[in-house]
């Protein structure tokens, strides 16, 4: 019997595990934590007093914090179509939510935009979505179609958070034939096939996430997470265990909405420690922020902005931002520069080593050179928030320092925003060719904006004609 050289076997072992330990892709994993209706102030990190989010202040604390952190537009479906895109929604006609109940109408974002999703499982990694879609139900939109491996969650706008409340309703109805049945009742699914969540909705969320991690480590390439919990949006719905930790709070909406937020916090929590137990923490990006600004009168507080959701002021699009990385991002950081959620596209694919096609059509940029020097990644740039009403539209646009902002057809508005971020003191009569400058900029944007391919409602679309929309003649004009 030939004799086992000890020694070599060793040497050989020691081979093997070196390759397989190097065979890993060592681009970073990439994930993306979004919440629904996320107020300003109702994050620790960014100086909320009752609210507790213990797990999203330590991530922020050991990361950089976007002071300035925006999103392309104050409301839900058309800011999720910018992050996936990297473009503005209206230039592509999805300015407006698609309807509830879209299933079988064949809304959904262009198939000519490539989503950030498809760019990066193109270029190797493993992908993973979770939570609210909102992007299109029908089968050539659905998540698996548009670059996820992986999807749990609903396609719709929104979703109820307690099962035992809402399974019976949806099974009455179904029992009943109903075909109109509410999106925020339906079951959830996974990669196309309906499940039976047992949890409170962000906890299965969450699970699913972590279980994602565990799955995704095994293999030998990154990967990228969409996170986008439904919470806080309503319907105003937590855990009772939940609700008795802010039992100081004595407004049930903000009590409720504050137990909204804590289970997206223990959520996170969960996934940092499934990051950690896998040896991936060091080598994920996690970004962190809400799709738009918190709903006034239901629970949020957006303070020191001005107004909320759906507005150009700056509690429409302003939002909580952090981005966490150890391997590249000091911590203790606060960045004060614009940063856009439109720069997610173009520095996901700079992480990922590849270019991608539409690059020449990306409205944002690669920011890491700038969040390591200290720059503005939109110098010279605007930043455009525009929300159509009934007559004429909302309009706010950033341009270095400085934002006009004109709603509810009053005249246009010109803030040092550096300074003034409650948009308090007017300085239009102090720098009138300032104002005018601008005004006319994004006037000559909104030329390159589309025809709407939808409305969230019937009687919207009947406005648009009668009301003959957009516009944008009077809503540029300075008279």
């Amino acid at each position: 019997m030939r004799k086992i050289n000890l020694r070599k076997l060793g040497v050989l072992l020691m081979l093997i595990a070196l390759s397989t330990a190097y065979s890993k892709d060592k681009r970073p994993n990439i994930v993306i934590i979004l919440c629904d209706d996320l107020g300003y102030n109702d994050v620790g990190f960014n100086g909320s007093k009752d609210i507790k989010t213990p797990n999203l202040d330590k991530l922020a604390d050991n990361g950089m914090i976007m002071t300035a952190g925006y999103v392309a537009h104050p409301f839900c479906g058309p800011s999720r179509t910018s992050i996936m895109t990297g473009k503005y929604a209206h230039t592509m006609g999805a300015q407006f939510n698609i309807p509830s109940e879209s299933e079988g109408t064949g809304y959904g974002i262009p198939l000519n935009n490539k989503f950030i999703s498809k760019e990066l499982q193109e270029a190797g990694y493993y992908t993973g979505a979770f939570g609210k879609w909102h992007l299109g139900a029908d089968t050539p939109f659905h998540p698996n179609k548009r670059g996820f491996d992986e999807f749990y969650g609903f396609l719709g706008g929104g979703h109820d958070y307690i099962p035992e409340q809402y399974k019976p309703k949806y099974e009455f109805l179904k029992q009943r034939g109903s075909k109109n049945i509410r999106d925020y009742i339906k079951p959830l699914e996974h990669n196309g096939t309906e499940v039976d969540e047992k949890e409170y909705i962000t906890d299965g969320l969450s699970r699913e996430a972590v279980n994602f991690v565990y799955k995704a480590s095994e293999k030998k390439q990154p990967f990228f997470m969409y996170l986008a919990y439904n919470a806080p949006h309503v319907p105003l719905q937590a855990k009772k265990e939940d609700m008795a930790v802010f039992k100081s709070i004595k407004d049930e909406k903000r009590r409720t909405y504050a137990a909204m937020v804590y289970a997206v916090d223990r959520g996170v929590g969960k996934l940092v420690e499934a990051l950690k137990a896998n040896q991936q923490l060091e080598n994920t990006l996690l970004v962190f922020f809400s799709d738009n600004g918190g709903k006034l009168g239901k629970g949020a507080n957006n303070f020191p902005l001005t107004e909320g959701k759906g507005s150009a002021y700056e509690g429409g699009h302003r939002v909580p931002m952090f981005f966490h990385w150890p391997n590249r991002i000091k911590a203790g950081q606060k960045f004060h520069n614009p940063v856009s959620a439109l720069d997610l596209y173009p520095t996901f694919a700079s992480l990922a080593k590849t270019k991608p096609s539409n690059a020449k059509n990306l409205a944002g940029t690669n920011i890491l050179p700038h969040l390591q020097k200290g720059t503005n990644p939109h110098k010279d740039e605007m930043l455009y928030i525009v929300r159509h009403r009934t007559g004429l539209s909302d309009v706010g646009a950033r341009l270095n320092e400085w934002k006009v902002v004109r709603t509810a057809n009053k005249p246009w508005k010109l803030f040092y925003i550096k300074d003034d971020i409650s948009e308090s003191k007017d300085r239009s009569s102090e720098f009138p060719n300032k104002l005018k400058a601008m005004v006319k900029q994004a006037e000559a944007w909104s030329k390159t904006n589309a025809e709407p391919l939808w409305f969230h409602a019937k009687e919207e679309g009947q406005l648009w004609k009668e009301y003959h929309m957009p516009r944008f003649n009077e809503t540029f004009s300075l008279n």
